[in-house]
Order: C-alpha cells, then sequence, then structure tokens
C-alpha cells in the first residue's frame, strides 16, 4: 500500500510525476480550484473584514471524499500544487477542504519550476509549510476583483444590458483599447517630403537619402522644398565627404517571460495569447518547459551550464557566451521563478517532433531556440555610413553586412532591412559621384497602430499592470464580452465597448486609472512579501467605491447601444439585418423583434470561389468548434477541413466534417 499521497492539479501533470516515483506513491489530482466565492452572490463579508465566503465548487463533491479517503490512508501528504500564488491558494484551500489540521506535520508543501525526475526528487526532500504570504496576495487579488465586479457588473446590467461585466485590470485594458482608437480617429495625417536618390555601381545601384543642410537634419514639409533640392543635385558631381567603417553588436535576446512568450507567439505563429498559454500548460505538464508563468529572465546554474555545454559541441566553442544566469530586471518583476526554458536543451525540436502536435512543436521550437540563442555571443555586423555633400545639401548612404552570426545561427528576431544589407565598399572618401536617379517621394504621417494582443500584453507589462497570469484571460474577456473585436491580428474597440469605457472612466475614474490599477498590483506584491495586510488594502478602497456606485446608480441615464447594420436583406420582412451576439459569437438578426425572429449565421468569406459552383466560400465551425470551409450555397454540397486556395487546400470531401461533427 502506497504511503504517501501527492496531489497536483490535473491529470496531465498527475500522468507525468507518476513516472518518476515508485509504488510507495499514489498521485491524484484535484482538477484545479476545489473552493471558491459563490456565483450568486458577493461573497464578501464587508461588514466584519472583508471575509470570504469560500464554497465547495460545485461537482467536486465526490472528488473531495475521494481524496480525503486516500488522505486517511497516507503517512504523509505533499501539496504539489502549481509555484505560485495560484497554486500556493489551491493547496491551501486543498488542506481545509479535506479537513486536514494546519498543525499536521503529515501535511507539507513541495514546488518545483520544471516537471523531471530530478526537479521532483529534490522537491520531496525539501517539504515546508503553506506560504501564507503567498496565499492572503492571492486572496486580496480575488476579492479585490470581486468586490470590483459585484459592484460595478450589475450597474452596467442596469445602464446599458445584461450580461455586462466589468473588471480592476479588464476596465483598464478596455480604456487603453478604446483610447488608441479614438487616437486613430481623430489623426490628421501630415504631408512630408523625402529626396531618394541612387548610385550606379556597375550592375548594382546603392540607395543614398536626403539628410539636411550643412550637417543639419532637416525635414522637408513641401514638395517644393523637395523639388528645389532635387534641381540642384540632379546632373552634378557629389563629393563623398566621409566613409567610417564599424562594427555593430546585436545581443542575444534574454529566454522568454510570459509576456515575451505571447508576444512573439502572436508575431510570428499567429497564436492567440489563450492559444499560447494553453500550448505552453500542456508543454509544462508534459516536462518538456519549465514553468510558463513567470515575469523573470533569470535561469539556473544548471540549466546555464548544460546549455554552454550543448552550445559548445553543437556549434563551436567561438558561440558560447560567457552571460551569468540572470539578466537586469525591471522593479515590478517579482522573479519567483525562472525564465521559460525547456528542461533539457538537448531535446531539440527534431528529437521531439514525432512525440509533439503541430503547434506544440511549433511553440517549443520557438521556446528552444531563444533559450539556446540567449546564451550564445552576439551576432557582429560591420557598417558603413556615407555623407554625401553638394554645396549645401547633405545625402547619406549606409549598408551592413554579417561578419559573425553568434546567436542568429539559432534564432532570428526580425528581417534585417533590405536596406541596409548595401554594399557600399566602392565608395571612398574624396571621390565624386552622380545619382543615377534622383526623384521627391510624397509621404504621409502614419496614425498610431491598432493595438494587436501582443502589443496589449506588451503595454499592460510595460505599465505594471496585471501580471503573466491575468494578460490572456483579460483579453479573452474583452473579446468575450465584445468590448473588442479582433480583425485579423488587430484589436478594435465596439461601439458596446466605447459605452462602457465612457460610462467606467466617467463614474469610476480611480478603478480604470491606468496609475491606480499598477499601484495596487505593487500592494499585492507587498502583500505577498509580508509587508502588508490584503484586507486593510481592500478596505482602504472599498468606501469610495461603494459612494461612486450610489451615485452613478442615481445620476445616469439609460445608455443605448445601436446594432451594427448589415447589407444582409431579412428574406422574412426586408429590413436590414443587423449584428448580434450570443453565447457562440456573432450572428445576424432581424431588427423587427419580437414581430420577426428571424436570424442567420454571420458568415467569414475568405476571398474564394466555390470550385463547384462559383459562390463565395465561407468559414464555418463544428458543435465542437473546429474550423472548417464551405460554400455559402446551401445547395452545394462543397466542403473542406483545409482552407481552399492555401497549399494543400483544394477540395477535399473526403475530409469533409463527419456525421458527428456537423456544425
Amino acid at each position: 500500500m502506497a504511503k504517501n499521497l501527492v496531489i497536483v492539479e490535473s491529470p496531465a501533470k498527475m500522468k507525468t510525476i507518476k513516472k518518476f516515483l515508485g509504488s510507495n506513491y499514489t498521485v491524484d489530482a484535484s482538477m484545479g480550484h476545489i473552493r471558491d466565492l459563490p456565483k450568486s452572490s458577493m461573497g464578501i463579508d464587508v461588514e466584519h473584514g472583508f471575509e470570504p465566503k469560500y464554497i465547495t465548487i460545485r461537482g467536486k463533491g465526490d472528488l473531495i471524499a475521494s481524496l480525503k479517503k486516500e488522505a486517511a490512508k497516507a503517512d504523509k501528504i505533499f501539496l504539489a500544487t502549481d509555484p505560485d500564488r495560484e497554486g500556493e491558494a489551491i493547496s491551501w484551500h486543498l488542506k481545509a477542504a479535506l479537513g486536514l489540521d494546519s498543525s499536521d506535520k503529515k501535511v507539507c508543501r513541495i514546488t518545483f519550476n520544471e516537471i523531471t525526475k530530478d526537479a521532483v526528487t529534490r522537491a520531496l526532500k525539501n517539504p515546508r509549510g503553506i506560504d501564507m504570504n503567498l496565499v492572503n496576495a492571492q486572496q486580496g487579488r480575488r476579492v479585490m476583483d470581486r468586490v470590483v465586479g459585484y459592484s460595478i457588473s450589475p450597474l452596467l446590467w442596469e445602464k446599458i444590458k445584461r450580461g455586462l461585466s466589468a473588471g480592476r485590470v479588464q476596465s483598464v485594458a478596455l480604456r487603453m483599447v478604446c483610447e488608441r482608437d479614438a487616437e486613430i480617429n481623430a489623426f490628421v495625417p501630415q504631408e512630408y517630403h523625402t529626396v531618394d536618390a541612387t548610385i550606379k555601381n556597375g550592375a548594382k545601384t546603392v540607395k543614398a537619402s536626403y539628410y539636411g543642410e550643412n550637417g543639419r537634419k532637416k525635414t522637408l514639409h513641401t514638395a517644393a522644398e523637395a523639388q528645389k533640392i532635387v534641381d540642384d543635385v540632379r546632373g552634378q558631381d557629389i563629393a563623398v565627404t566621409e566613409v567610417k567603417n564599424s562594427d555593430r553588436v546585436k545581443n542575444a535576446p534574454w529566454p522568454f517571460t510570459t509576456s515575451t512568450m505571447q508576444q512573439e507567439a502572436s508575431r510570428l505563429l499567429n497564436l492567440s495569447t489563450q492559444q499560447t498559454m494553453r500550448i505552453a500548460q500542456k508543454l509544462y505538464e508534459d516536462g518538456r518547459i519549465t514553468y510558463l508563468r513567470t515575469d523573470s529572465i533569470r535561469v539556473s546554474d544548471e540549466a546555464v551550464a548544460a546549455a554552454k555545454k550543448y552550445i559548445g559541441a553543437e556549434y563551436g566553442k567561438d558561440y558560447v557566451s560567457f552571460r551569468s544566469g540572470s539578466g537586469k530586471s525591471g522593479s515590478n518583476v517579482q522573479d519567483a521563478h525562472e525564465a521559460i526554458r525547456p528542461t533539457h536543451i538537448e531535446d531539440t525540436p527534431a528529437v521531439l517532433k514525432e512525440s509533439l502536435a503541430r503547434d506544440e512543436f511549433r511553440l517549443y521550437q520557438l521556446i528552444w531556440k531563444r533559450f539556446t540563442a540567449s546564451r550564445m555571443t552576439p551576432a557582429v555586423y560591420a557598417q558603413t555610413a556615407v555623407r554625401l555633400e553638394k554645396d549645401t545639401h547633405t545625402f547619406t548612404a549606409s549598408g551592413s553586412h554579417l561578419k559573425f552570426d553568434g546567436f542568429l545561427k539559432v534564432y532570428r528576431q526580425d528581417q534585417e532591412d533590405e536596406e541596409e544589407k548595401q554594399d557600399l565598399g566602392f565608395l571612398k572618401e574624396g571621390m565624386t559621384v552622380r545619382f543615377e536617379k534622383v526623384e521627391d517621394v510624397q509621404h504621409f504621417t502614419e496614425p498610431p497602430a491598432h493595438y494587436t494582443e501582443a502589443t496589449l500584453v506588451r503595454a499592460l507589462e510595460e505599465e505594471g499592470i496585471g501580471r503573466p497570469s491575468t494578460y490572456a484571460p483579460t483579453i479573452g474577456t474583452l473579446l468575450g464580452r465584445n468590448y473588442v473585436t479582433k480583425e485579423k491580428k488587430n484589436l478594435y474597440a465596439t461601439e458596446l465597448g466605447f459605452a462602457v469605457n465612457e460610462l467606467l472612466v466617467g463614474s469610476f475614474p480611480g478603478i480604470v486609472d491606468v496609475g491606480f490599477t499598477a499601484k495596487m498590483e505593487e500592494q499585492l506584491d507587498a502583500v505577498e512579501e509580508g509587508r502588508a495586510d490584503w484586507k486593510d488594502i481592500i478596505a482602504s478602497f472599498y468606501p469610495d467605491l461603494e459612494k461612486s456606485v450610489a451615485a452613478a446608480r442615481e445620476n445616469l441615464g439609460r445608455i443605448k447601444v445601436a446594432d451594427e447594420v448589415t447589407d444582409e436583406i431579412c428574406d422574412k420582412c426586408g429590413r436590414n439585418m443587423v449584428i448580434k451576439y450570443g453565447p457562440h459569437g456573432r450572428f445576424l438578426a432581424c431588427p423587427g423583434f419580437p414581430e420577426c425572429r428571424n436570424t442567420k449565421p454571420l458568415l467569414e468569406k475568405i476571398g474564394v470561389k466555390c470550385p463547384n459552383c462559383g459562390s463565395d466560400i465561407v468559414k464555418r465551425r463544428t458543435k465542437k468548434g473546429r474550423l472548417f470551409y464551405a460554400c455559402e450555397n446551401k445547395d452545394c454540397d462543397f466542403i473542406s477541413w483545409r482552407k481552399p486556395g492555401s497549399k494543400g487546400g483544394k477540395a477535399d470531401l473526403k475530409t469533409a466534417p463527419e456525421a458527428g461533427e456537423k456544425a
């Protein structure tokens, strides 16, 4: 009979750990949280020190009973939930739900940053008690979010419509998206000009650009200014007055934190923040990568040594960096965990390719390359900067070529500017050239870019809002509530999002203030460090919130949000149908409800015609949510899992959704 009980959160984690432990250990899973605040009420005793009223999560009764039986038989119980605030709180709730005495020495807490045999064995040899500072930091965040949400959300239902929600981090993120969209909408383009020239070098040409007057930078605002320069230098001898050669060193990036992983996975792999976290969770639970929720770039000495050994053997000693295991961290970095890295650098993407699903492989490869590159030497570019002058006019040209690839042998973050790659070796100081072509090019200033999931994550992190675990669910809520919509990669605030933001900014400026929210994160960090009491933080905040809610309820009128009208005509009454939002996303509905109850699916066209009948191909989803492609013509039977027109995306009726997976 097993003498020791190990409790983790998930079956996948349980399965991986079972491989490392012998018959003296039973491993069970709590299936996430087992206790939480009730959904039917705020669940906070405001009158008595903001004490939370925890209840057993519905459906977890049988699981708790089973865990109690296992715990009663065990000589030692190891609570092995995730190594963060949330994991610490789950262990604390487990201890309470299983009726384990707080002073019972047979119950202990273990943590590990990676699910490997060495890490798990080391953790079992170094058990500890529950860290109540971590638990209290989690309770403070949970209670704060509950107080904000359950105080303001009913007001949104009353003043706008039911089903809406507000949140401490969510509402600040919404404000940032709304303000960026407003800035874009108000943007007025400004005209400016450049003078671009080319110099012939045999069969090749290189580019030069107007810099300014007498060596000083000058912006050209009008076509007349630019044309005068074109007229002054066209067909004239241009003196090469300076040629500077230098080396530029490009350092390797640090390994991934949660936010940088989400940003790069979005940019390079086109994965949403939620997809990235779901895949990373699977890789972590399978023992492939270290813990995925971290804001630290620190790496253990053992991992650094293993990386240097691998890089030296695989690429040579010239590629091995002498970087230490840690880098400079920001002031709001908790540094509780290592950066995200492969658990074993020897497990290259090629080695694991056959054992990983497609997106698991792609994300693992990105993590592996980033970490490996972080322990490699910098890349070195040979740069040439050339100054050319005609009378008072100064032109410049620049170029570079790679002298030593360093970390670029493994990981390239971006494409080098093509213009930078031009060879300027033929230009010598003191010589004269003639521009083969010189022209005025008109430009207009561009508005700021819309947020994408990646850039919103970066902005939230830079402002100190939220923590690694909050970015993906925050963006998911904004999309799910229809406050924000996503087109291609860009995020746009909807009419509903603008309406909610206007109410929140007008009535609760403190809640949606970037500085206030960042300060709240600092206070919760202080709770984790044992320097503050979470109940004091809530107590100092709640009275103002309560007053603001009461004032808004009394002073605000009903806010109507117009539905988006489409060109689709209702085939029952002839009205233009509008876009509505339901539990499964957007759909078309007749605005004549309740007289006319006609609805239709809102189908997204992909710009490809049906090979069978010539109608548009649209995206559809099965009941299980899997994407497929079909003809919009109901009488046509074209259907395909793969996108028509893409590589391997021809009509493939054999791989169409099975009968049990129809939309």
